[in-house]
């Protein structure tokens, strides 16, 4: 017995054995024919190995390191649907107009198509024409999209950025924590979690929540030895000059120059140019064809140099980036490394080099408390929420406005009930539906049969026409026909698919369901603002140690490494710190009061909105140009004095006004 016993055990390693071979000559072969690559990079083949193997994954590559094809491979293996969810919109249409080019179909789901676009791109995944589907995140808490993709055999399901799932990330977002849940509800075989800047503790967060085996997550080196980290620390009358003065002395090449506000990419491209440097601004404000337009230049051009907010450089595939100039410091290592990883993908040498001046901590800082509300605010979103029955829904923009909380943030606290048990979120929906028909009703009914027809009958005549568009009255035409939303929201979408009906919707609202009473909202409000709190000073102390890294001793590219988790056998040797160019302080600003003009603005202001500027904190945040969805409302925003004091910071102001 015990021989046959085994002998089994070793029949069935063998067979293990054999599948991933197999598994492994067939990767192989796709990667050669669809894709026109000879070898793997260093990880691909493990984790492309897991998912074939019907086991979740994740992988951990540095920005260039090849996490797409870890996904894109196994959609042409796999039956079904590959779904990868990604807030890369640039990313989405670069991946697809990339993989068309190799004969290999995929569609993106997202706000720049039209419904015909649209309409098209689900005909083709249903058919299996597609069957890698790019999708925004928040897509999947959109009713008619649940409803869209509810029949589809999903065989694969890939986040991308996957590190916004930890609460204690650097990009953290509500809607990523939620997607876990959501994988669970679709019951998709497998699952890949994505991204290049997880530090040990955040993946140990990605792999919990996708239920990931520690054998199954793939990290890949992170240091990469062509990348010369470089930094100086300037007075802010040395600032622009000296980085003029780097592009104009160093051999041209293809460079992205990161700053953090809109109007400094303006400001600085055009004293580049003027000094005769090949410089364009980039940044989220431009219409998008302006946007992609500098997008193109760049890509073709050999010494474009791009001065951009961190809106630039998502999905852009250039492999020969000279250059990364960062003349304001990122908000975290985590960001800084995605951003440098931009540069030198061709493995040539590439220098990314950080000119600070003290100023720029101010400002990154009280961007940091911009993000907190008043615990006021807290307690008022917790107590509206306490007061809503079993099942309701809410509009976050309505609900951002009345308690003036930034959205992001409101979602988050509402996240945070959920997390706790007070409240489980379910399906959102949109409060208006309109159609315009592209044909005549009786053609439409002439497709169906039965209780089908009668369904869709039933939903055009309940429908109210106005001069063009026809309303569909959602709570009504449920009552009326005696059947579930979802289906009925479904043969909206279905009519649309077939160009039978133009569908455009409006008034998104998220449902909730109460799990739990909410006794003390005032005790809780104390709770959810501490937890506030805690995030701000989190991404203070990741500021600084991005100014740590600017300043340090020893060799800076080892002290990166080793914050995500990678120890180096020796220094760089490339680095400031080993050059011994440095270190260099970094000297606190100098404060020396906001002046009368600024005290005698908020005093008027104060008069003019008793209030929004009751308290010498909102005052503040005025002065520091930190602004709220209520001072957007009321135009303060708009007011000349906003921002004066936005170089100092905040709680000085604060302490000069109370």
């Amino acid at each position: 017995m015990g021989s046959e016993s085994a002998m089994t055990g070793s029949t069935h390693s063998a067979s293990a054995t054999e599948t991933r071979e197999l598994e492994s000559q067939r990767a192989s072969k796709v990667l050669q024919q669809r894709f026109g690559l000879d070898s793997f990079k260093p990880g691909q083949q493990r984790v492309i190995g897991s998912l074939l193997a019907g086991r979740n994954a994740a992988a951990v590559f540095p920005t260039g390191g090849g996490k797409s094809l870890c996904y894109q491979l196994p959609s042409q293996v796999l039956e079904g649907t590959t779904l990868v969810v990604s807030p890369l919109i640039a990313l989405m249409k670069d991946q697809c107009d990339a993989l068309a080019q190799r004969g290999i179909p995929a569609a993106r789901l997202d706000s720049s198509l039209t419904g015909a676009e649209l309409q098209q791109a689900m005909r083709d995944i249903r058919s299996g024409k597609t069957k890698l589907l790019y999708v925004a995140p928040e897509r999947f808490f959109n009713e008619r999209f649940r409803a869209s993709i509810a029949s589809l055999s999903i065989s694969l399901f890939a986040i991308d950025e996957a590190h916004c799932i930890s609460q204690w990330g650097h990009n953290f977002r509500p809607d990523y924590l939620k997607l876990a849940e959501l994988t669970k509800r679709l019951e998709v075989p497998r699952v890949l979690a994505l991204t290049a800047t997880a530090t040990p503790e955040v993946l140990e967060d990605i792999c919990g929540a996708f239920n990931i085996a520690p054998e199954d997550a793939v990290r890949t080196p992170f240091f990469r030895p062509n990348l010369q980290l470089r930094s100086r620390v300037l007075t802010s009358e040395e600032h622009l000059p000296t980085l003029t003065d780097r592009l104009r002395s160093r051999p041209a090449g293809p460079t992205v120059v990161y700053v953090t506000l809109q109007q400094t990419a303006v400001d600085v491209a055009e004293h580049l140019a003027a000094a005769g440097v090949n410089a364009r601004a980039y940044h989220a404000g431009m219409e998008p064809e302006v946007r992609s337009r500098i997008q193109r230049w760049f890509l073709e051009s050999s010494d474009g140099v791009v001065v951009a907010t961190i809106a630039f450089g998502m999905g852009i595939d250039k492999s020969d980036i000279r250059y990364v100039y960062h003349y304001n410091p990122p908000k975290s290592l985590e960001s800084y490394a995605q951003e440098i990883g931009r540069a030198g993908r061709d493995g040539q040498d590439s220098i990314c080099e950080m000119l600070l001046v003290p100023e720029d901590r101010v400002v990154l800082q009280n961007f940091s408390y911009g993000d907190t509300p008043p615990r006021a605010s807290v307690q008022q979103l917790i107590e509206l929420v306490a007061g809503q029955g079993d099942r309701f829904h809410l509009s976050y923009y309505k609900l951002s406005s009345e308690t003036d909380i930034r959205v992001l943030v409101l979602r988050t606290l509402l996240t945070y009930l959920e997390l706790d048990g007070y409240i489980e979120g379910t399906s959102p929906r949109y409060d208006h539906y309109q159609f315009k028909p592209r044909v005549g009703s009786k053609t439409i009914l002439d497709h169906f049969e039965g209780d089908r027809r009668k369904l869709v009958a039933g939903i055009l005549a309940s429908s109210v026409k106005a001069k063009i568009w026809f309303t569909i009255p959602i709570p009504v035409t449920v009552r009326r026909l005696q059947q579930p939303r979802e289906r009925i929201v479904r043969a909206i979408d279905y009519m649309a698919e077939q160009g039978w009906i133009e569908v455009r919707t409006s008034e998104l609202v998220h449902g909730y369901e109460k799990r739990q009473p909410i006794v003390d909202p005032a005790a809780l409000a104390d709770e959810y603002f501490e937890r506030l709190h805690c995030r701000e000073q989190s991404d203070i102390e990741r500021l600084d140690a991005v100014l740590e890294l600017a300043t340090a001793s020893s060799c800076q590219a080892a002290k990166l490494s080793a914050h995500f988790g990678e120890q180096l056998d020796q220094t760089c040797g490339r680095c400031s710190a080993c050059l011994h160019e440095g270190p260099f302080q970094f000297p606190a600003a100098k404060f020396n009061g906001i002046g009368r003009s600024a005290r005698d603005a908020a005093v008027q202001m104060q008069r003019k909105h008793p209030d929004l500027l009751d308290t010498p904190r909102a005052q503040a945040r005025f002065l520091c140009g930190l602004s709220s969805p209520r001072f957007v409302a009321k135009r303060l925003t708009r007011e000349p004095h906003f921002g004066v004091c936005d170089h100092i910071p905040l709680a000085d102001v604060e302490q000069a006004l109370s």
